[in-house]
């Protein structure tokens, strides 16, 4: 049995919780607060305990607030449920620690329900919409820094290697010669580490310098 904290100042949020946790686990005490000068002296009295908490109408500053919590009352699991969470917050918090689950407020009761079985087994569990948010993170990071491998007037002359204009064809619309063209290939070719332009061309898709609507034009 555990005990339960609900870190949240809306009263049909906690209603809701209450409802959901007595009629789906077997749980010590469940308490309330609303600010964070409530929450750390419950920790101390109880650090085994599960905290619901809703990040964005908390009194807490930032997410390493949060880290810092975690490091002080390691034994302490964490539920954070919540409307909206950006993309640099979930992937600070998730990356640094294993202690927190995440749910978003317009989750199913199903989503509910696991969460709170698997934190209470000793699990991490993340909802399918912030595991959505992690993994579109994680790709346009990778595609920036496979774009800053480049210099801008790289990508530029990539794109148009990679919509089929000629050598001539962009140097005669970048008003330069061919032979600095052929430069700029021959560097760019160097820099993404490929060999021919149909390599160049999958780099040049793949980073998002040439939208796929484009190339098929």
């Amino acid at each position: 049995m555990k005990n339960i904290i609900l870190a949240d100042n809306q009263d049909i949020s906690n209603a809701g919780w209450h409802y959901l946790l007595q009629n789906s686990v077997d749980v010590k005490e469940i308490q309330e607060v609303t600010e964070k000068k409530e929450l750390i002296p419950l920790l101390v009295n109880c650090p085994n305990s599960l905290v619901i908490l809703d990040y964005t109408l908390f009194d807490f500053e930032s997410v390493n607030e949060l880290l810092i919590l975690q490091v002080r009352f390691a034994e302490t699991d964490w539920i954070l449920f919540s409307e909206e969470l950006s993309d640099e917050f979930l992937r600070t918090l998730l990356y640094n620690t294993q202690s927190f689950s995440v749910l978003m407020k317009d989750g199913t009761r199903d989503e509910i329900h696991t969460a709170i079985k698997e934190v209470l087994k000793g699990n991490r569990y993340i909802c399918n919409h912030v595991s959505n948010i992690l993994l579109d993170s994680s790709k346009n990071l990778q595609n920036q820094n496979i774009k800053n491998v480049l210099t801008v007037t790289e990508q530029e002359i990539l794109k148009e290697m990679a919509l089929g204009r000629t050598t001539k064809e962009i140097a005669s619309h970048r008003h330069v010669s061919a032979h600095t063209i052929m430069t700029h290939r021959k560097n760019i070719f160097r820099k993404i580490e490929v060999n021919n332009i149909h390599e160049a061309t999958k780099y040049a898709m793949r980073s998002g310098i040439v939208d796929m609507a484009e190339y098929y034009i």
